[in-house]
């Protein structure tokens, strides 16, 4: 189904030379806010580098358990209701100088960030809580996201625990990546990032004199610049292209599953947010317009187009173990890649996401208190009872 394209409310003759420009400053604006990002994620590693040893130790003893590891990549983007910046933080943490964050640590906090990041679609879908059928089809389509990520992890996690077959195939493929140069990986961007450094620490060594506080202010100042900078990227790509994404996917409906895939990774690329991409649809279905079927592949998609921001943060990572933050990168495309051929190939497989949705979406519409808990107990009930036991025990 195809809506009429809409068109400007001014010919193009009356149009100002503010808005001819607009799409120039937003260029500007999108590599500042890109810099911004990068300065955070690489002032991460280095206030992580900083970190008196007991601290960083107690910190990989609790995330050396994998399912402690997982809830709190469930937990933290739960809490910033971004997958982009946890795995930001995470690509900061593991690319760090010194101490860096254990690939074999990481691994099960991207995997949680994958979950994590369905919960905002999940919530917008709340919002057709007042009309029964809107509800049931939005609420279906949003929780396909939920069952689709958690299926992957429960099929993934063990296939990781007992063989390393993500992070192998990582770090292979990042050693023969950045072996084509003919020169170890170094940040094409790093003489620009460690200048633009320079007076965040200034400012910081102002403040204060113990190194063990400056590593702790430069660890907030970089986790806020990535929130910030990440958060106002996603919002000047949405104004930018927010019709022509409504009318892409409006196009898209009732075509084939690999081009609902496509348009999937290309929206989330534009966009830079996947939580953006799988909300658009929540809508979409709860107005009739799109089915729990023709969703689905676009949801995959955009489980496969937010794995870009990873890259991009590796592109800030410098110094001995900035490929380590290529590797983290490659684990998580590697992650919804194998996830996507396991599940969607087969229909009797792609079904069991579908077939939960709907009955869940059922369940919440007889009684919709469950709704609620589900999101509460899943999103965040539960990885802080993970947390919990974790330090009782």
């Amino acid at each position: 189904m195809t809506t009429p394209v809409r068109s400007s409310s001014r010919p193009p003759s009356l149009r100002t030379p503010a808005a001819a420009q607009a799409p120039w400053l937003r260029f500007v604006i999108v590599l500042a806010l890109l810099f911004v990002f990068m300065l955070g994620v690489n002032g991460l590693g280095d206030g992580f580098k900083s970190l008196s040893r007991d601290f960083v130790e107690s910190f990989f003893d609790a995330t050396s358990n994998p399912f402690v590891s997982l809830m709190v990549g469930v937990l933290t983007t739960t809490l910033v209701q971004s997958s982009s910046v946890s795995t930001s933080l995470v690509v900061g943490l593991v690319a760090a100088p010194e101490n860096p964050l254990p690939l074999a640590n990481a691994i099960p906090m991207i995997m949680g960030a994958n979950i994590g990041t369905t919960v905002t679609n999940t919530i917008v879908s709340l919002a057709h809580i007042g009309r029964q059928e809107e509800f049931r089809r939005a609420f279906a389509v949003a929780t396909c996201h939920d069952f689709f990520n958690y299926i992957t992890v429960l099929i993934l996690l063990p296939i990781e625990l007992f063989t390393g077959y993500l992070q192998r195939t990582a770090i292979f493929l990042s050693s023969w990546v950045t072996s084509l140069g003919g020169a170890e990986y170094d940040s094409p961007i790093r003489g620009a990032i460690q200048l633009g450094g320079v007076p965040i620490r200034a400012a910081i060594g102002l403040i204060t004199d113990s190194p063990e506080i400056r590593a702790i202010l430069l660890i907030g100042v970089s986790g806020v610049f990535i929130f910030i900078a990440l958060f106002l990227l996603v919002r000047t790509m949405r104004s930018a292209m927010q019709n022509q994404v409504e009318r892409i996917v409006e196009r898209t409906i009732g075509q084939s599953a690999i081009l609902g895939m496509i348009v999937g990774v290309i929206l989330t690329v534009m966009v830079q947010s996947s939580s953006i991409t799988t909300s658009l649809l929540v809508p979409l279905a709860g107005a009739g317009l799109l089915t729990l079927p023709q969703a689905f592949p676009i949801t995959i998609g955009a489980n496969i187009g937010t794995t870009v921001t990873a890259f991009l943060a590796a592109l800030a990572a410098t110094g001995v173990n900035a490929e380590a933050g290529v590797t983290i990168a490659l684990v998580h495309l590697m992650f919804n890649l194998s996830g996507t051929l396991l599940i969607f190939p087969v229909p009797a497989i792609r079904n069991i996401p579908l077939a939960a949705a709907r009955r869940l979406a059922e369940t919440a519409v007889r009684s919709r208190r469950w709704a609620l808990l589900y999101v509460l107990v899943l999103f965040y009930g539960l990885p802080t009872l993970f947390a919990v036991l974790d330090r009782l025990l």
